[in-house]
């Protein structure tokens, strides 16, 4: 693979709608050198910088903020754009943002002035990347929830320490399909000793596509949607399907982070089908002590089949006869705990109504999760419109009478989105902003560990068609006046299933019905097209914004 650098590029800067030129040279040296290593900042997925200390909600504002440059890449940007502060890279140290692509791409970039260090290919050699129309189905026919190409589209994880950069390519000849994790040295974009390594995986079960009892890993059915996480020396890896396309199963693959060996194989319905772990690109969640927490989507749950043959010889969906046995867990919230080479069910949650969410694709699995940060508190979302706070240590398993959970908030929305959390002077928020509804701020409440009764809405015009918006918050710590949600989604058309226009908007996050900025309100700030289930990264005075225009912009003070 051949490591390309590029002179500093020619930059179009917009102020107020006059178009200005310049080189990449006329842009002062950044005070901030902030990281942001993971999808949605950090290992809680709750998406928020409390180091951010240029933008606040005086400057955020059409006069002071704007587009200020884009970022060319060679296809979509899926990942969510990561950035590592102080990175001693060309001649000296400097702010580099990561980009990934669908093409198998990934650009190190100058976050501040655009300068390009490297980027690299990593599609295996006499390969391509897969596409939409290779996931060609009884499931899916047309396959449209990707545009063309799917090449790396989870979120990469950053060992700052290290200097390393994970991530999974796909690539195909048109008949074999193959997912690789990398390794690179993100100064040069090279594989670290032992990268990649090709991704299998096999369990014992006598789940949907076993050969003689033994079900595998598919790397052509199966998905890497979710962002990798990186915990105390071990990458985790995630994965879903194409489109419900039978068989797959919901996987969780850990390898060692320095030998790149595979340590840790986990399957939640290896006697039964489908827990495909979507959680709309948002990273598995994980606490300092290795466990993680993830949600999975339709599936079997507990031990036993979830189809069932009738008398006339067709077959139906029907309640197993051991709903809590750990065995099979799609349909649920998962606390796994490391334990050998496998990962232990150490505690879950799956809804009373579990089979009419899979009889009716109502999967529990869409939304992105996230741990209430510096609490015992887990938060989930489903389809059917209910949002679930759960004890991460008794996430209350399974009752056929009644969720046994901390609190159930009903919003009445699908839940295609990433939420996010922001704690003020006086109160602390998490924001969701389902498609076919409002931005809402539900401010969480310490002594009884619950959600307020009453939410802040904002009457803002929202997302609609199949893909809800992507939150992130930036802020000074809890100072007043410094906080901010950043909102990206699809201003028209279904953003789930075609190219839609985007746009960003900033809000005080204290109250949001006040908007502060939009992207349409200023000539040349507009988005372009939406880059679904990528959520701005906000670092060091800057909003970096991937798209599905071949672009990442990047805004910031003008």
């Amino acid at each position: 693979m051949k490591k390309i650098f590029a002179l500093p590029v020619l930059l179009t800067l917009i102020f107020s709608g006059c178009k200005k030129t310049g080189t990449t040279a006329g842009y002062p040296p950044n005070t901030q050198h902030i990281s942001v290593v993971t999808q949605h900042n950090d290992n809680t997925r709750a998406g928020l910088n409390n180091l951010e200390l240029k933008l606040t909600t005086s400057n955020v504002n059409k006069q002071q903020f704007g587009k200020l440059f884009s970022l060319s890449v060679d296809d979509q940007v899926y990942a969510q754009p990561l950035v590592v502060g102080n990175l001693p890279v060309g001649s000296g140290y400097h702010n580099v943002v990561f980009i990934a692509t669908v093409n198998n791409t990934v650009y190190a970039y100058d976050g501040d002035n655009g300068s390009l260090y490297w980027k690299m290919n990593y599609t295996r050699a006499g390969m391509r990347p897969p596409n939409s129309g290779d996931m060609k189905s009884g499931w899916c026919n047309p396959y449209q929830d990707f545009n063309f190409n799917i090449g790396i589209v989870g979120t990469p994880v950053i060992d700052s320490v290290t200097r390393t950069l994970y991530f999974v390519a796909r690539s195909t000849d048109g008949t074999q399909f193959v997912q690789y994790l990398h390794a690179v040295n993100m100064v040069t974009g090279t594989d670290q000793t032992g990268s990649p390594v090709a991704i299998s995986a096999s369990v014992p079960g006598t789940g949907d596509g076993n050969i003689n009892n033994v079900v595998s890993f598919d790397p052509m059915r199966n998905n890497q949607r979710q962002g990798l996480v990186l915990v105390n020396g071990v990458v985790y890896i995630s994965f879903s399907s194409h489109c419900d396309w039978n068989p797959y199963h919901g996987w969780i693959l850990g390898y060692n982070a320095q030998t790149l060996q595979q340590q840790t194989v986990y399957n939640d319905t290896p006697s039964g089908e489908n827990g495909g772990l979507w959680e709309s690109g948002q990273g598995v969640a994980a606490d300092m002590q290795g466990n993680l927490y993830v949600v999975s989507g339709n599936g079997t749950v507990g031990q036993g089949n979830l189809y069932t043959s009738t008398s006339n010889g067709t077959s139906e969906m029907t309640p197993n006869p051991n709903p809590a046995d750990p065995t099979n867990r799609g349909e649920s919230a998962l606390k796994l705990t490391p334990s050998g080479s496998s990962l232990l069910l150490s505690s879950y949650f799956t809804p009373t109504n579990y089979l009419n969410l899979n009889i009716n694709d109502l999967d529990y699995g869409v939304m992105g999760t996230m741990l209430i940060p510096n609490s015992n508190y887990y938060l989930t979302g489903c389809k059917d419109g209910n949002l679930y706070l759960l004890d991460k240590d008794n996430m209350g398993g399974y009752s056929s009478s009644s969720n046994q959970v901390q609190q159930t908030v009903p919003l009445n929305a699908s839940l295609h989105c990433q939420p996010s959390y922001f704690k003020g002077s006086a109160h602390e928020f998490v924001y969701v902003w389902s498609e076919n509804d409002q931005l809402r701020a539900l401010s969480f409440n310490r002594a009884s560990n619950t959600f307020e009764n009453t939410q802040i809405v904002s009457n803002v015009s929202g997302p609609s068609g199949g893909s809800g918006a992507d939150l992130s918050v930036s802020s000074n710590g809890s100072l007043d006046g410094t906080g901010i949600l950043w909102a990206s989604y699809a201003s028209s058309g279904d953003a789930g299933h075609v190219n839609s226009p985007g746009i960003l908007r900033a809000f005080d996050a204290n109250d949001v019905t006040k908007e502060l900025w939009n992207s349409n309100q200023t000539l040349g700030d507009e988005v372009g097209n939406f880059a679904k289930f990528s959520p701005p990264t906000i670092a060091n005075g800057h909003v970096y914004l991937a798209t599905f225009s071949n672009e990442v912009i990047v805004y910031g003070l003008k």
